[in-house]
């Protein structure tokens, strides 16, 4: 027989499940006891005297609100089991059905919250990037995160042998995934364009330019001095000031991102970036290169000897090395929030990334996730699932009742006044 593994639920679920009991009696006390209400007062009114004309209205209100609260409970009651136990055909309808139910909720779920349409609509709204940033910026949100994966650290880290194997695999399984060269190329574009790093190269060029400027004279008698020894000083001074003076010229024009050997560089980088994603020869090159670097035994050797090393500095002193870990992971934390707080660019780069891979997994995959679904729910214990969902709406289902008993009964009156009225 199939069965669920339930885990523990914890203090906060248990005072809820509690509490849903807990309404769920008193709902159901209220309209068996309304119905034990319509009872007595129709038994009352059938042994009222007869002189009594008015209680022929109040026995037919109650005659049919029995009815409407019979019948509703009846509906109620099989939707979860059989009433009182009796193989009433069409009866039990939840755990006869399980696992039927469970097929339409995954294909439910599968074409209409895994749709490509669908993902990319919610994906912007939600805006994940400016969430995850305003996340890590508010309260101490980044400290609480850092120091619980500090506090895990140390037990990955000092699982033994096989923790290291599992990471030594994953690590290679990873490496071979995909093609070294395109990688590359995706990953050298990104940093290329990014505004970063060419605000970077701007400032260097500064640099190297400001450097030369003050330093002129000193590049100049450097110059002078690595000249041919028969020529005379003052055409080894010439030649070095016009050299010097063309160079740092040069220099400072390159400031200028517009220049025509910034385009080259800019040219020159792009075109190497689509030679590395699209020429076979450096694909070639790229999976030697990876392979021979796997294959070497010199890598493995290195990566179990950082492997315990970081291993024995954690357990030397845990309490310390994880506080400079939490620390650490915090301060990236919170330059990370910063960061995507102040740069909207990079928000919305990182928000198109999410979509493209949540289409690439999510959506791909949703047949697959639909079929899980079915099958986790196809493994439920067909008296757990009917508890389950009988905690969670059975309160609002007795409303049902209440209300079959009322609305029966006023019918049962309108119709008893008609049939009185008519005759």
């Amino acid at each position: 027989m199939k069965a669920t593994v339930v885990a523990a639920p914890s203090p906060h679920a248990a005072r809820a499940e509690a509490a849903r009991r807990r309404d769920l009696a008193r709902m159901r006390r209220l309209a068996t006891g309304l119905l034990l209400l319509m009872t007595a007062i129709f038994v009352a009114t059938r042994l009222a005297p007869a002189a009594w004309t008015w209680t022929a209205y109040v026995q037919a209100f109650a005659e049919a609100g029995m009815v409407g609260a019979c019948a509703d409970w009846f509906a109620v009651t099989a939707l979860f089991r059989r009433p009182l136990g009796l193989p009433i055909p069409h009866t039990g309808i939840i755990p006869r059905n399980k696992d039927r139910i469970g097929e339409a909720l995954g294909d439910f779920i599968a074409n209409n919250f895994l749709t490509p349409a669908v993902l990319d609509a919610r994906l912007r709204r939600l805006e994940p990037a400016r969430r995850l940033a305003a996340w890590l910026t508010a309260d101490d949100h980044a400290e609480v995160l850092a120091a619980r994966a500090a506090a895990l650290l140390p037990d990955m880290i000092g699982a033994g042998a096989e923790m290291r194997g599992l990471a030594a695999e994953l690590i290679r399984r990873a490496a071979r995934s995909r093609p070294v060269a395109p990688l590359a190329a995706r990953v050298l574009g990104w940093l290329w364009r990014e505004p970063a790093v060419q605000r970077l190269v701007s400032r260097a060029i500064d640099r190297v330019a400001d450097f030369g400027l003050e330093n002129e004279a000193f590049i100049q008698s450097r110059i002078s001095g690595e000249t041919w020894k028969w020529l005379p000083k003052w055409v080894d001074r010439i030649l070095a000031e016009k050299f010097t003076r063309d160079l740092l010229r040069a220099a400072n024009e390159l400031r200028d991102p517009d220049h025509p050997w910034r385009r080259d560089l800019d040219a020159a980088v792009e075109d190497f970036i689509r030679r590395l994603a699209e020429d076979p020869v450096f694909l070639e090159r790229g999976e030697a290169m990876r392979d021979q670097m796997l294959a070497d035994p010199a890598l493995g050797r290195r990566l179990e000897g950082l492997w315990t090393e970081l291993a024995e500095r954690l357990a030397a002193d845990p309490g310390a090395r994880g506080a400079l870990i939490a620390e650490a992971l915090s301060r990236g934390l919170h330059s990370l929030g910063a960061w995507l707080a102040e740069d909207h660019a990079a928000c919305d780069r990182l928000d198109r990334w999410i979509r493209v891979a949540a289409r690439r997994t999510l959506s791909s995959q949703r047949q697959a996730i639909g079929g899980f679904v079915a099958q986790v729910v196809a493994g439920w214990d067909a008296g757990e699932i009917t508890d389950r969902l009988e905690l969670h709406v059975g309160r609002d289902l007795q409303y049902i009742r209440i209300n079959g008993t009322l609305v029966g009964g006023l019918v049962g009156l309108a119709i008893f006044v008609i049939s009185r009225w008519l005759s």
